[in-house]
């Protein structure tokens, strides 16, 4: 059995100021204001065009970010209908092959990383179980169980791979529900990362998260 830990990819090649251009030439068809556009314009008009509520504008761009977490964070994930999902099927992927390394392969939960000694005790119990996942999975497979049959005593915290593409409004929409101290902790994890990479790279947009 593998433990990783979650990680993000940004698939597109994004350049932020070219963005920003597109919306502001997408938002000023509305008023016939094109004629305004400036070298400098664009920062300008689009925190205009979010600070008055007009957030479809930024409906016009889309980002697609590869997520590695576990398949209990994308359960939630795929619950924002506004976006596109390609995911690692459990149905189709035989973690006994060599290609998978003959065992699965877990995410480390967030919130039983280290700590007090009853914290570790837990994480400890969380470690047992996925073995015990592990053993009886290769073991329905050695059986003659297929995959989809097999899957059924995997473990939330099996590693998934998910291809997810949104429009920049529905990622605003992601953000502020998902990095919420109300949301599940591994969930906070995972949209933080994906957050602060689109901080760096798309101005104005996501500065009021």
């Amino acid at each position: 059995m593998k433990i990783v830990k979650p990680s993000i990819e940004i698939l597109d090649s994004i350049n932020g100021e070219e963005i920003l251009k597109k919306l502001e030439f997408a938002g000023r068809t509305c008023y016939k204001s094109e004629s305004n556009i400036t070298l400098e314009s664009a920062k300008k008009f689009i925190k205009s065009i979010l600070d008055n509520g007009h957030h479809s504008v930024i409906e016009h761009v889309n980002i697609s970010v590869k997520v590695i977490c576990d398949r209990g964070v994308t359960h939630e994930i795929v619950r924002h209908r506004l976006a596109s999902y390609s995911q690692e099927s459990t149905r189709y992927c035989n973690y006994s092959k060599d290609k998978f390394g003959n065992e699965i392969t877990v995410i480390e939960p967030c919130f039983w990383q280290g700590g007090t000694a009853n914290e570790i005790t837990k994480g400890a119990a969380w470690h047992e179980a996925m073995i015990l996942a592990e053993r009886t999975y290769l073991k329905l497979i050695e059986l003659g169980a297929s995959p989809q049959e097999a899957r059924s005593v995997l473990p939330n915290s099996l590693k998934t791979e998910l291809v997810m593409t949104m429009n920049l409004r529905e990622w605003k929409h992601f953000f502020t529900l998902r990095t919420s101290s109300k949301a599940h902790p591994q969930m906070q994890e995972v949209a933080k990362m994906i957050l602060v990479e689109f901080k760096k790279l798309v101005p104005v947009v996501f500065d009021d998260i």
